[in-house]
């Protein structure tokens, strides 16, 4: 059964059975985070794999994560290696205690020739490139990086990995916007191709819950802690 608030809204709530199994008594709950504003999120370059520093705001919006999540219970805390999911989760952390564990498999998805630029550079330099990405499909590969479905498959695949190893305990992960949504298609078994329709926010708190019949989702694109602060919705 599923229950859909509206995908665009401020807060999303989902209940989702997924698959056959005994009731779970402990349930694995994961809080996943996406890393502070960053220069490039402002300029509207292409990151993937390539770097860019937290803006101000950025580094305001992660503070302001860190005092709303102070106090919450977490057992493990992990982080993606890139330096703009170092950085937040530093600042997020910083008031709890937490120190993360840096995980490769966090990371964006590896864009490849197209990082790094604007969408205005992509169509002077790698125009047919830039052309396959857009249209082609899960399967399109750009040149030194990633489909969406090698992507795919690494998100859900680290996601499984965490969860497995830690049956029952909160976990924390702090990520990125491309991150997330291969997990809310996950989660919700949405088509790898369908036009993406929910919110990848900056710094926004997204509650995920597992147990033996599977994994629901239980709030999306909460930024009730950014009041004042704008949230970019650009992965």
């Amino acid at each position: 059964m599923k229950q859909f608030g509206n995908l665009f809204g401020f807060r999303l709530t989902q209940i989702i059975k997924i698959g056959k199994g005994k009731f779970m008594h402990r349930k694995t709950e994961v809080t996943l985070n996406r890393h502070g504003e960053t220069e490039w999120n402002l300029s509207g370059r292409w990151q993937g794999h390539a770097d860019s520093p937290l803006s101000h705001r950025g580094v305001e919006q992660a503070k302001a994560l860190g005092e709303r999540m102070k106090g919450e219970k977490m057992d493990y805390f992990y982080s993606s290696d890139l330096e703009r999911a170092r950085h937040t989760s530093r600042l997020v952390g910083g008031p709890s205690g937490w120190k993360a564990d840096f995980m490769e498999s966090l990371r964006e998805r590896d864009l490849g020739v197209l990082e790094g630029m604007t969408t205005e550079e992509m169509l002077v330099k790698h125009p047919s490139e830039y052309q396959s990405f857009r249209n082609e499909g899960p399967e399109y590969q750009v040149p030194g990086g990633e489909s969406f479905r090698q992507f795919y498959d690494r998100c859900s695949g680290a996601l499984e990995d965490v969860a497995s190893r830690h049956p029952g305990k909160k976990i924390g992960v702090v990520t990125h916007g491309g991150f997330l949504g291969a997990i809310f298609r996950h989660v919700l078994s949405i088509p790898l191709d369908a036009e993406r329709n929910f919110v990848l926010l900056n710094c926004s708190i997204n509650r995920l819950e597992k147990n033996d019949t599977g994994w629901n989702l239980v709030s999306w694109g909460d930024v009730a802690h950014l009041d004042g602060l704008d949230s970019l919705d650009d992965a």
